[in-house]
C-alpha cells in the first residue's frame, strides 16, 4: 500500500494586485506520509497559511494540484470538495473560529449536524470528544466563556470529531502563553497517535517544530525539509 496520504504537486498560487500579480510559489512538492508530523516553518507573509489551505481543501492552487489518498482534489466540484473536508480533513486555527453563541459541545457537534447526523446523535458523540479533552464539564458552557487554552481544546475536540484520516493546525499554539500552548500541543500529538492521524503544522516557533517528525522551511517560495 503507498504509504503517502497527502501529496502537493507542482503547485503554485498567485494572486492579482493593482500593481501586477502577486506569486506566492510555484512549482512546491511536498508529502506526508501516514502517521507523520510535520511542521512546515517560515516567517510572517511567506505563504505557510496559504499552502495548509491548498492542502486542506480551502483554496483552489494557480497551477499544480492536492492528492489525498490518491484522489485528485482540484479535480473535484464544489460539493464533492465540502464532503472530503468534512469527512476527510480536521482543521485547527490559531483564533479558534468558534460559535460565540453555541456552547462547547454544540460547537464539537456543528460539523456532524452539517455532515447529515441528527441533533441527539451528533451531541452523543460530541461529549466522547469533549472528554478526550479533558473538558467533559465544560459541555453546557458557551465557547465564549472559556479561556483561551480551553477554546482551542474545544476546536481541536471539533477538528477531530468526524475522525478524519488527516489534520491541518495553521499556529495551534500562536494566541497563547507557552504553558498553555505546550500543553495543547502535547494534546493534540497524545490524539495524534493514539487516532493514528496524519498531521502539519504551521508554525513560526521552533519549540513546536521540536516535537514534530519532520521540520519544513519556506522561504523565497520553495519548501526545504530542515529536519
Amino acid at each position: 500500500m503507498n504509504n503517502v496520504l497527502l501529496r502537493a504537486v507542482d503547485l503554485g498560487k498567485d494572486y492579482p494586485l493593482p500593481q501586477g500579480l502577486l506569486q506566492v510559489f510555484q512549482g512546491l512538492e511536498f508529502e506526508l506520509e501516514r502517521g507523520d508530523v510535520a511542521a512546515i516553518m517560515g516567517v510572517s507573509g511567506v505563504g505557510k497559511t496559504t499552502l495548509l489551505n491548498l492542502l486542506g481543501a480551502l483554496d483552489r492552487p494557480t497551477r499544480g494540484t492536492v492528492f489525498l489518498e490518491g484522489e485528485d482534489l482540484y479535480a473535484k466540484d464544489v460539493r464533492a470538495l465540502a464532503r472530503i473536508r468534512n469527512r476527510k480533513i480536521g482543521f485547527v486555527f490559531q483564533f479558534y473560529h468558534l460559535l460565540p453563541e453555541f456552547t462547547a459541545i454544540e460547537n464539537i457537534a456543528l460539523p456532524l449536524m452539517i455532515g447529515g447526523l441528527s441533533r441527539g446523535q451528533a451531541l452523543e458523540r460530541a461529549a466522547a470528544r469533549l472528554a478526550e479533552v479533558g473538558l467533559a464539564d465544560k459541555g453546557p458552557l458557551r465557547s465564549i466563556l472559556l479561556s483561551g487554552g480551553e477554546q482551542q481544546r474545544i476546536a481541536l475536540a471539533r477538528a477531530l470529531v468526524n475522525e478524519p484520516r488527516l489534520l491541518l493546525a495553521d499556529e495551534p499554539t500562536g494566541n497563547l502563553d507557552w504553558k498553555t500552548g505546550e500543553a495543547v500541543l502535547a494534546l493534540l500529538l497524545d490524539l495524534h497517535r493514539r487516532k493514528g492521524l496524519s498531521s502539519v503544522i504551521v508554525t513560526h516557533s521552533e519549540k513546536v517544530a521540536h516535537y514534530c517528525g519532520k521540520t519544513f522551511m519556506m522561504e523565497r517560495g520553495a519548501l526545504k525539509r530542515i529536519a
